[in-house]
């Protein structure tokens, strides 16, 4: 987010803007890191991102790599607005005249974001998550019959809604926002980590001490600083899909929480099973982040906004 005062409509268009070109870019490896990391040891079908993705369209045709993609599309415009917004909010508030901000006020500042966006992040998680592993379930009961048991899968995947009614039918609210302390965990870490190490990176390429800096720039860090924060939660994000995934075959485990998560993990599966999927969330998260920079850059919600009456 650049230095320059913007308005809070120009801003909530940019973050939506900025998420719908992403996920539409990023949305196939996204699937393959979900599939990737609710595998468990007995019921592995993929032995990569690449096979994943092969795998898929094989069995369920191109399309069949943008499961999920439309509760990802509604909902990322009001999740990554949300984000990027309160982060610009809780920058301005903490900052005394102008002055840059300390390490610890960014930090601050990211962790202001990272709890504000799990609001949208959490229902649009838990449903994306169901729409994108059914097709590893519905693999498994042609290909390894003896990892699922008869009549627990549904033969035929459902859709956002049917899965949201049924969630509130059964739980309430309570149900969408499952997995939301885990979500909480990857969240508020990520943002935490990615706002500050973004705003330092993008200040090295300033042109100036006052000028901004150059598209490329900003792309460039928002790409670097979304990669290694995307890294640095995996393991939570490892845990917070397992949490949320609803339907498993006869030989994966199911959790009551996260630490009851993380020792069934260790225990059955080893430590290196919280990096599964890593490489694709650095892929899917690098260049999300790379292009809402550049959106901001460019600043098209205030383009938008000029063609307004009133404006």
């Amino acid at each position: 987010m650049a230095d320059k005062q913007i308005s809070l409509p120009a801003k909530l268009i940019n973050g939506g803007i900025a998420g719908l070109i992403g996920v539409s870019c990023v949305f196939p490896i996204d699937l393959a890191k979900t599939r990737l990391q609710n595998q468990q040891n007995g019921s592995r079908l993929y032995t990569s991102m690449s096979d994943c993705l092969i795998k898929t369209i094989r069995s369920e045709g191109y399309f069949g790599m943008y499961r999920g993609s439309a509760v990802n599309l509604t909902l990322v415009t009001p999740e990554k607005a949300i984000k990027l917004a309160a982060n610009d909010f809780f920058r301005q508030y903490l900052s005394k005249d102008g002055q840059k901000l300390t390490l610890v006020k960014e930090m601050l500042a990211g962790c202001g974001a990272g709890t504000c966006q799990v609001i949208v992040t959490t229902p649009m998680e838990m449903l994306k998550i169901q729409l994108q592993d059914a097709g590893r379930i519905e693999a498994q009961r042609k290909l390894m019959p003896e990892t699922v048991v008869p009549g627990t899968v549904p033969t035929k995947s459902p859709t956002a809604m049917q899965l949201t009614r049924e969630l509130l039918k059964e739980k309430g609210i309570a149900g969408l926002y499952k997995g939301l302390g885990a979500t909480l965990l990857r969240d508020v870490p990520f943002s935490i980590i990615y706002f500050p190490l973004f705003a330092n990176l993008n200040d090295l390429g300033k042109r100036g001490a006052e000028g901004p800096a150059p598209f490329y720039v900003s792309f460039l860090a928002g790409c670097l600083a979304g990669s290694t924060a995307a890294v640095a939660v995996n393991p939570v994000d490892v845990i917070k899909t397992r949490i949320q995934s609803m339907n498993r075959g006869s030989t994966e485990e199911t959790y009551s929480g996260v630490t009851d998560c993380i020792s069934k993990i260790m225990k059955n599966e080893g430590p290196s099973a919280f990096l599964k999927g890593a490489y694709c969330r650095a892929l899917v998260i690098a260049p999300l982040f790379g292009i809402a920079q550049v959106v901001y850059f460019f600043g098209v919600g205030e383009y938008i906004l000029s063609f307004l009456p009133g404006n």
